[in-house]
């Protein structure tokens, strides 16, 4: 069974939120990798890019599938996880841990239409 944390938010495509001071901190859940298998590689955004909520901001490839990486939110890139160029298997070691991107968030209202983790483990199996 795939790790759930509690106090993160979640959306249906399988990335997670932790807001910090009106930053987005967003990942992959434990399940999105699981599923993908080993990460070799994650296409990252730009710092100063706007991304849009559902929208498109990035892809992991694995040995098995590319998956595209939505937004969970709205706002404009602030910091993007470097480390992950070099060693995308971070995100399989510990998919929370390895934070893909952080975003200034332009509409925190947005944080509402997010699963809690108790909702996201009924839907993550």
């Amino acid at each position: 069974m795939s790790k759930v944390i509690e106090g993160l938010l979640y959306s249906e495509s399988h990335e997670w939120v932790k807001v910090e001071d009106g930053i987005a901190v967003i990942g992959v859940s434990d399940y999105a990798q699981a599923e993908m298998g080993d990460i070799t590689y994650v296409d990252l955004p730009s710092e100063g890019d706007e991304v849009e909520a559902g929208e498109e901001f990035g892809a992991l490839e694995s040995v098995k599938a590319s998956s595209e990486l939505y937004s969970p939110v709205s706002g404009t890139v602030v910091e993007v996880n470097s480390e992950l160029e070099a060693a995308p298997e971070k995100v399989n070691e510990d998919a929370y841990a390895a934070w893909i991107i952080k975003v200034r968030m332009s509409d925190e209202s947005e944080l509402s239409s997010l699963m809690d983790a108790a909702a996201y483990s009924a839907i993550a199996k």
